[in-house]
């Protein structure tokens, strides 16, 4: 998919570490898309209740026992595709095989989420 086919393309970030984010929101930038982020569940879910976004990244893991679980079920029941980041595949087991979709490990370079963000497409 070229650039300009990525232009319409809103994506939602979510990630609890700051650095995650700025990457992937530069990455996907630099691929013409628009972006959305959020470091928690609940900015996640206000945000989609503004807008809904065409894809989203999702980190499993957000920190005290927190996942992105929520923000998953909800993109779901919107029909929003969506792509699962962790970077501790042992203990998010169970919301990783909840939802069929694909899961990239941490650290996976931006440019291969750019990839399968345009793959859900």
């Amino acid at each position: 998919m070229k650039q300009s086919q990525c232009a319409d393309m809103m994506v939602l970030l979510l990630d609890d570490e700051a650095l995650v984010l700025w990457d992937l929101e530069e990455e996907m930038r630099d691929a013409g898309m628009e972006t959305i982020t959020a470091s928690s569940v609940d900015r996640a879910l206000a945000l989609i209740a503004h807008r809904v976004p065409d894809v989203a990244i999702l980190d499993v893991n957000l920190g005290a026992g927190v996942t992105c679980e929520p923000v998953a079920d909800r993109l779901s029941e919107l029909g929003v595709p969506f792509v699962l980041h962790s970077g501790d595949l042992n203990r998010s087991g169970e919301v990783i095989r909840r939802f069929d979709v694909p899961l990239l490990p941490k650290p996976t370079p931006a440019y291969r989420l750019v990839e399968a963000v345009r793959a859900l497409r």
